[in-house]
């Protein structure tokens, strides 16, 4: 849907997943979750285009995407639908952090985003009742992320909606979004049904995001392994080096930024292997000065 969205249109896709972990695009699968455990139960994995972390979806999770064109992208603004939607349940939601709705501190929808040209996307989790015992039985924590937030496990960190609204419902949900987006955006909503959409092409989006290869990407042997974890988020960088250059890199992250991981991988291939050349490469890299200073400070260190 997001490269067919027209100017000046925005469209909104509510779906579900059963019984599903979703990886960041940056991601390694093996290190987020328990893959041979969960598939064994079952369970299916995917990788999306944007970045940010990974989560466990059931049929207890509503989640919900944002399809507009660039000068019409306001996050803040999308945002609102669901502050909007979820506060006229009576629940006293607010936006936290880099890309969190919590309750009293607890996560219960984390959001993701991704630009292509001129179309982007931002899309997000909405934990109605989600079996929470499951997602930390497969889910590999973090805790030194845990630990950034203040808090001891997964369970204390996230809340399903309906700890605060008993009776809330997928269907209920998607009514007090529609409304709060018909309110925000001032505007009609037309809904678009299957007869809509090419089906051929949702066939070919299909093959290329359930291939094993842009799933789980592949396990390099390495020279030299660097991981840190940063406020912006985590880094986790395996190289291997032959007669002093870069013949081959991995590097996995949570960082929302989704194309700043594929580009450092661009330049640092076939680089030398030394500091102050990899430093140099890092400058002239597209990203916050936050996260060059600290990007610095890591290769400085560990090399």
């Amino acid at each position: 849907m997001t490269t067919h969205v027209q100017e000046n249109e925005l469209i909104m896709y509510l779906w579900q997943n059963e019984h599903t972990i979703v990886i960041g695009r940056n991601q390694n699968a093996w290190q987020e979750c328990r893959v041979k455990e969960f598939e064994k139960s079952g369970g299916k994995i995917a990788r999306r285009l944007s970045g940010g972390g990974a989560v466990y979806h059931d049929l207890g999770n509503l989640n919900f995407t944002f399809c507009v064109q660039k000068a019409n992208y306001d996050v803040e603004r999308q945002l609102n639908v669901i502050l909007k939607a979820v506060q006229s349940l009576g629940i006293k939601a607010e936006k936290t952090g880099r890309n969190d709705i919590t309750i009293a501190r607890k996560k219960f929808s984390g959001n993701a985003f991704y630009k292509a040209g001129k179309y982007c996307y931002h899309h997000g989790t909405l934990l109605l009742d989600v079996d929470t015992e499951k997602m930390m039985q497969y889910l590999n924590v973090d805790m030194e992320k845990l630990q950034s937030k203040g808090v001891s496990s997964v369970k204390s960190r996230v809340i399903n909606l309906k700890d605060c609204c008993v009776d809330i419902s997928r269907k209920i949900m998607t009514e007090k979004i529609k409304s709060a987006l018909k309110f925000v955006y001032n505007c009609d909503i037309e809904d678009i049904s299957k007869a809509d959409l090419d089906e051929s092409q949702i066939k070919q989006l299909e093959n290329k995001f359930s291939d094993w290869n842009w799933i789980f990407g592949r396990k390099i042997q390495f020279t030299n392994h660097i991981k840190r974890r940063f406020a912006w988020g985590n880094i986790d960088i395996y190289i291997i080096v032959c007669a002093g250059i870069i013949k081959d890199i991995e590097i996995y992250s949570d960082m929302m930024e989704q194309d700043f991981i594929l580009d450092l991988k661009e330049v640092l291939k076939n680089c030398r292997y030394d500091a102050d050349v990899i430093i140099t490469k890092i400058k002239d890299t597209a990203i916050s000065q936050k996260q060059k200073c600290d990007l610095i400070e890591l290769i400085q260190t560990e090399l």
